[in-house]
């Protein structure tokens, strides 16, 4: 094991959590141990259990870290069309997931059961939703509790067709953006008055 840098607490966790998301991105969940993260990290396993209690603390803290993450960097753009706004926020994800599969995949199948876990998904989910309903044409209380559950169910299955995608990759990147985007602009239409995207299909 290297000698041990001196860190603030908090230069210490972001270190772990950086030498974690590189192991957790390479390996199955099953495979990564609490000792190569420590050990990779230059520090005792002691000192690595005084952060994270465990592994399952230890991924669903590095998980809560990439919604922030991923959140900071979906801009929704008012200058922007819905299309566009749909299209970047996609992409953005989208790039994350296949760069990270294992990362995506643990959190969504292996974790699937696991509350602290789907906390973090779902409260990502939730800002999401809150994003999107913040730029939508909505004239009344109806209507927005209309496309809320629209949207609500919709992140839904941008979640289980990305997994699915992971395991299989039945098609492009943009095909994947495409058909996410296509669904949710036709789940629109019939609530909202004005049409919320006049340029799709392109």
């Amino acid at each position: 094991m290297p000698p041990r840098r001196r860190l603030s607490p908090a230069a210490r966790r972001a270190q772990l959590l950086e030498v974690a998301a590189r192991l957790f991105a390479a390996l199955p969940y099953d495979e990564v141990l609490m000792e190569e993260v420590a050990e990779r990290a230059g520090v005792s396993r002691a000192l690595l259990y005084q952060y994270f209690p465990g592994k399952r603390e230890l991924f669903a803290a590095l998980y809560q870290e990439a919604s922030e993450q991923l959140l900071a960097r979906t801009r929704l753009d008012p200058a922007d069309t819905l299309v566009e706004q749909l299209t970047q926020g996609l992409d953005t994800h989208i790039e994350y997931f296949a760069a990270n599969r294992n990362t995506v995949l643990a959190a969504n199948r292996v974790l699937a059961g696991d509350a602290l876990v789907q906390t973090v998904i779902t409260g990502e989910l939730d800002a999401l939703r809150e994003r999107l309903l913040g730029v939508l044409p909505l004239a009344d209380d109806r209507t927005r509790a209309a496309v809320s559950g629209a949207l609500k169910s919709w992140l839904v299955f941008v979640q289980v067709l990305c997994v699915d995608w992971l395991t299989h990759e039945t098609c492009t990147r943009t095909e994947l953006r495409d058909v996410c985007v296509g669904a949710v602009v036709g789940a629109l239409r019939p609530l909202l008055d004005e049409d919320p995207a006049p340029d799709w299909p392109r």
